[in-house]
């Protein structure tokens, strides 16, 4: 117990050490009046007489006058960083935070840095502190770490309206180490694993939907492409089939057309028996290939007799052909006389 209370004063005073010597003012040393004195570039010295001030030497030469001037002030008109300590600050959702931070100022008013405040650095760090913890008390923890650059410029504005009488101007002000409670950062970081695995979802939800989309989209265009190309092809079948139909036409009444030339010669009557018993001998070496079933006539070894009554038919179509051929051209005589005969029945009412 005695060991872990002198551990716990030995760091409470190393605290207590680093927050003073924090807050020491590194002054420079008083120069002595030799009458005859160089002033540094970026200072100014304050000089009173007679405990009174007087003047500010410039840099460069300057003469001041021994016992009765002496130099009471040296101020660094150059940029200073002054550490703020850290200190505890309450957001406005009751986080307390542990905050420090770097202030930049400069004295733009060697008078006033030296007779408007005792100790102008140490004033500007109580109220960078001051500033610092009330503008916080005005955010959430969320927009603490979002808002940083505005809560710096915040700072900045609130320091430089209350140190203008003072001579100084706060340059900038930026938060150097934040720090907060061991289960705020667990839950903080908890919240950051859910988000994260919140966007791994939604992002993969996304893919799975447009990966399904895209091959929604080829079925589709492959179902179009299909039926389009099912299409093409029965039209073109169709046309194949339609001009094979009008060609064989063509053949066959070019074959008829043969055939009845040849008839009209001298023995093509002979020549269509022939063909007509060739036609015979030939079905009847086809039979009884695709059924066991045959149907023969009575009088099947008699070709002859076959090949005569092939040709008695043949012979009464050509007979009843011609009749109707013959019938349909006296129709036509009839109905040119008819024609002409009502033609001239006209002219004769005309006349």
């Amino acid at each position: 117990m005695l060991r872990s209370l002198g551990l716990r004063n030995t760091r409470q005073c190393q605290k207590l050490i680093q927050a003073a010597q924090q807050q020491v003012r590194h002054r420079s040393r008083l120069p002595l009046n030799t009458v005859i004195l160089f002033v540094p570039q970026q200072e100014s010295w304050i000089i009173e007489r007679f405990g009174r001030y007087h003047r500010i030497l410039e840099p460069g030469l300057n003469i001041v006058i021994p016992v009765v001037d002496s130099i009471k002030y040296v101020q660094s008109l150059k940029e200073i960083a002054i550490d703020i300590p850290q200190q505890a600050a309450i957001t406005v959702d009751n986080v307390t935070l542990q905050i420090d931070g770097v202030l930049y100022l400069r004295v733009i008013d060697p008078y006033k840095a030296s007779y408007g405040v005792e100790d102008p650095e140490f004033a500007i760090t109580q109220l960078a502190q001051t500033t610092m913890r009330s503008e916080i008390g005005k955010i959430q923890l969320d927009t603490v770490f979002r808002e940083r650059e505005l809560l710096n410029v915040a700072i900045v504005d609130a320091i430089n309206k209350a140190s203008e009488a003072w001579g100084i101007r706060c340059l900038r002000y930026e938060i150097r180490d934040m720090q907060m409670p061991s289960r705020i950062q667990e839950a903080m970081q908890m919240q950051v694993e859910a988000e994260r695995k919140k966007r791994a979802a939604i992002l993969e939800s996304e893919g799975i939907r447009e990966a399904e989309i895209n091959v929604a989209e080829g079925r589709k265009q492959a179902r179009i492409l299909t039926s389009e190309a099912f299409q093409a092809e029965q039209i073109n079948q169709a046309e194949g089939e339609a001009q094979a139909i009008v060609k064989k036409a063509n053949a066959k009444s070019t074959s008829i057309s043969v055939v009845s030339a040849a008839l009209s010669q001298r023995n093509g009557q002979n020549a269509v028996s022939y063909n007509v018993a060739e036609q015979y001998v030939a079905a009847f070496s086809h039979l009884a290939k695709q059924t066991n079933t045959v149907l023969l006539p009575s009088n099947t070894g008699d070709i002859s007799s076959m090949v005569s009554q092939a040709m008695a038919i043949y012979k009464n179509l050509s007979k009843e052909n011609q009749q109707h051929l013959d019938s349909g051209e006296h129709q036509e005589e009839n109905n040119d006389i008819n024609t002409s005969s009502e033609k001239s029945m006209d002219s004769d009412r005309k006349s």
